[in-house]
C-alpha cells in the first residue's frame, strides 16, 4: 500500500480562515464588499498561502474562487489576463453556463461542448467583464471571489484601469442583485498597491488594505521537521534570527539547506556555522546582482534612478528643480544633458532593466522599494 504524499507546503490555516471570514462577511459596518487589499514582499511565500490556504478556505466556505496572476505574462495587458480568467472560468463550467451566457448574448464557437465564443469576453468587446462575472454568478449560484495577484500592474495600462472600474462596477451589481462579488487584490509593493485605493479616481477608492503577517517561528519549527539528509541537526532559533536577517524569505533558507546537504566536507558540529554562511552568501550573491545593473547605468540614468529613490511618491520627473538634481547627481559629467527627452528615455531604460515601473498616467516608483538600501554600496 503506497503511503500518502508528503505535503511540502507549510500552511497558514487560520489565518486563512480569518481573512476568508473577513472577505465572506455580511457585516453592514465592514467594507469588504468594496474590496480587500492585500499586501506582502516578493518573495516571502504570499502567492503560496493564497493558492494554498486561502483559496481552498473560500471554497470551503461556499465561494467560488477565481484567481489571476498579473505577473504570469507581463508581456500581455492586464485587462487581457483577467478577461482570459473570466473565460476559463466559464468554460470549466461547461453547460451550466450556457443558458447565462445565451442570455446575454454570447453565441458562435464551441467552448466545452458549449455553443458559445467566449472571445467576446472582454475590454472593448461585446461581453463585458461585468457580464462575463454575472454569468458566473448565475452558473454556480454562489458568491464569487475574484482574486487578482500583483494587483497593481493593473495601473499600468489604459485598458488595464478601466477593467478595474468595470470589476467595481460589477462588484456594486453583484451585491446588489445576485449572491455577491468581493475583490481580493494583492501585491509586492505596499504603496504601489495602496494607491490603487488613497485616490479618488480609483476604482477602489476606499477598500480595506492590510500587510500579509511574514511567516515565523512555526514556518522555521516546520523546517526544521521536514528537513532531512542534513549532517547534523538545525537550530531553530538561530535558523529563527537568520530568517529575519534574510527578510522572512523562505528562498534563502531553504537554499542554504541544500547548500549545507550537498557539503560532502561537512560535520555535524559544523552545521549551523555553515548554515549561517550559506544564508548570507545567497544574500549578498542577490544584492550583487542587483548592484551589477545599478552600476552598469549611464550617468543620467543613475542620477534619475537615485532621485526617484529619494524623492518617492513626490518624484516629478520633469520638474525644474528635479531637473536641478539629476545634474548635481551627475557631477562632471554633462551628455546627455537632463532634459524632457533625455530623461523620458532613462526612465524608458529604467523600467527595461526592471528597475523602475511606470503608471499609465505617468507616475514612477521604484520597481522594488528595498532597491533604495543598495545605493550607497553602488557608488
Amino acid at each position: 500500500m503506497n503511503e500518502p504524499a508528503q505535503d511540502k507546503t507549510f500552511h497558514r490555516q487560520d489565518l486563512a480562515r480569518r481573512i476568508a471570514a473577513l472577505v465572506l462577511t455580511d457585516d453592514l459596518t465592514s467594507a469588504a464588499s468594496s474590496g480587500f487589499f492585500l499586501s506582502a514582499p516578493r518573495r516571502t511565500g504570499k502567492t503560496t498561502f493564497i493558492r494554498q490556504d486561502l483559496v481552498p478556505q473560500l471554497e470551503s466556505m461556499g465561494a467560488h474562487v477565481v484567481y489571476v496572476d498579473l505577473w504570469k505574462d507581463r508581456a500581455r495587458d492586464p485587462a487581457e489576463l483577467i478577461a482570459q480568467a473570466l473565460r476559463s472560468a466559464l468554460a470549466d463550467l461547461g453547460p451550466r453556463a450556457l443558458k447565462w451566457l445565451t442570455r446575454l448574448g454570447i453565441k458562435g464557437g464551441r467552448v466545452a461542448g458549449v455553443e458559445v465564443s467566449l472571445d467576446q469576453i472582454g475590454i472593448g468587446k461585446s461581453m463585458g467583464l461585468g457580464d462575463a462575472l454575472a454569468a458566473l454568478g448565475g452558473a454556480t449560484d454562489r458568491i464569487l471571489v475574484l482574486i487578482i495577484d500583483e494587483a497593481q500592474q493593473a495601473n499600468t495600462t489604459r485598458a488595464g484601469a478601466d477593467a478595474m472600474f468595470a470589476l467595481k462596477a460589477a462588484r456594486d451589481e453583484l451585491n446588489m442583485k445576485g449572491k455577491g462579488l468581493r475583490v481580493i487584490c494583492t501585491g509586492s509593493n505596499q504603496n504601489k498597491l495602496a494607491a490603487l485605493t488613497a485616490s479618488k479616481d480609483q476604482a477602489f477608492f476606499g477598500a480595506s488594505r492590510s500587510d500579509l503577517p511574514p511567516l515565523q517561528r512555526p514556518f522555521i519549527d516546520w523546517i526544521c521537521q521536514q528537513a532531512r539528509s542534513l549532517p547534523g541537526t538545525l537550530d531553530p532559533e538561530i535558523l529563527m534570527a537568520l530568517f529575519v536577517e534574510a527578510g522572512h524569505r523562505p528562498e534563502f533558507i531553504t537554499g542554504a539547506l541544500d547548500d549545507a546537504r550537498f557539503d560532502l566536507s561537512l560535520e555535524a558540529g559544523q552545521l549551523m556555522d555553515a548554515v549561517t554562511g550559506y544564508v548570507r552568501a545567497r544574500m549578498k550573491a542577490a544584492d550583487e546582482a542587483t548592484l551589477k545593473v545599478i552600476r552598469s547605468l549611464t550617468p543620467l540614468q543613475s542620477a534619475v534612478f537615485r532621485v526617484l529613490a529619494e524623492q518617492g511618491a513626490g518624484y516629478v520627473p520633469f520638474g525644474e528643480s528635479t531637473m536641478a538634481l539629476y545634474a548635481r547627481y551627475m557631477g562632471e559629467v554633462t551628455s546627455p544633458r537632463p532634459d524632457t527627452p533625455n530623461v523620458q528615455q532613462a526612465l524608458q531604460s529604467l523600467q527595461e532593466k526592471g528597475l523602475v515601473w511606470k503608471a499609465s498616467r505617468g507616475e514612477y516608483a521604484l520597481e522594488e522599494p528595498a532597491v533604495a538600501k543598495l545605493l550607497p554600496k553602488a557608488a
